[in-house]
C-alpha cells in the first residue's frame, strides 16, 4: 500500500520544551517498547549536554548557537541523496542508484544517528546520541559515515541508473 495517505502528520504534536516538530519525530523513533516519556528524558539530557558544550566553545562563523541549531544541522548533513535499490532485471540482480525522497531522507537520518548511539555499549544513550549528534553537525560520525558509503556505492553504480523507473 504505497503512498497510504494517513493523518500522522495533523496529529504530531510539537515536543514540549523547544516545540519543534522534527524534533518531536525524533522522539519518537527513539522510544522503545512504548516508552515516550523515558524516550524524551534521554533526548532532552542530549540536548543540555550539547547545550553545555556550545556554551564552553567559542563563537565561530557559521556554528550553531543553539542546541536546536545543531541538531537540525546534524540532521541536514545525515540526510542521504541518494540511495541503491536491488533490481532484478533479465536473470541479473543490479544496484541501481535511486534519489531518496524528503521523508524517507529523515527517517534514514533518524535511524542512522539512533543506531551510531546505540551501538556504543557501556555508555548512557544521551550522552552517546550527544556525541553522534555534535559529531554529525560537524560532518563527522558513524552516521555522516554510513551516509559517505551510501553516497559512494550510488557513484559506484552510476552505470545502471537508466534502469530506475
Amino acid at each position: 500500500m504505497a503512498g497510504r495517505i494517513t493523518k500522522a502528520e495533523q496529529q504530531l504534536r510539537p515536543d514540549p520544551r523547544y516545540g519543534d516538530k522534527i524534533l518531536s519525530r525524533f522522539i519518537n523513533c527513539v522510544m522503545h517498547k512504548g516508552k515516550k516519556a523515558v524516550a524524551q528524558r534521554n533526548v532532552y539530557a542530549a540536548m543540555d549536554i550539547i547545550r553545555g558544550r556550545l556554551e564552553k566553545e567559542e563563537e565561530a562563523e557559521g556554528k550553531p548557537k543553539t542546541e536546536l541549531e545543531l541538531f537540525r544541522k546534524a540532521i541536514e548533513n545525515v540526510k542521504p541523496y541518494v540511495e541503491v535499490r536491488s533490481k532484478r532485471i533479465g536473470g541479473a540482480n543490479y544496484q541501481v542508484p535511486i534519489q531518496v525522497n524528503r521523508k524517507r531522507q529523515q527517517s534514514l537520518a533518524f535511524r542512522w544517528l539512533i543506531n551510531a548511539a546505540r551501538s556504543e555499549k557501556g555508555r548512557p544513550i544521551s550522552k552517546s546520541l550527544a556525541d553522534e549528534l555534535y559529531a554529525a553537525a560537524r560532518g563527522e560520525g558513524k552516521a555522516m559515515t554510513l551516509r559517505e558509503q551510501t553516497h559512494r556505492m550510488a557513484d559506484a553504480n552510476k552505470a545502471f541508473a537508466h534502469y530506475a523507473r
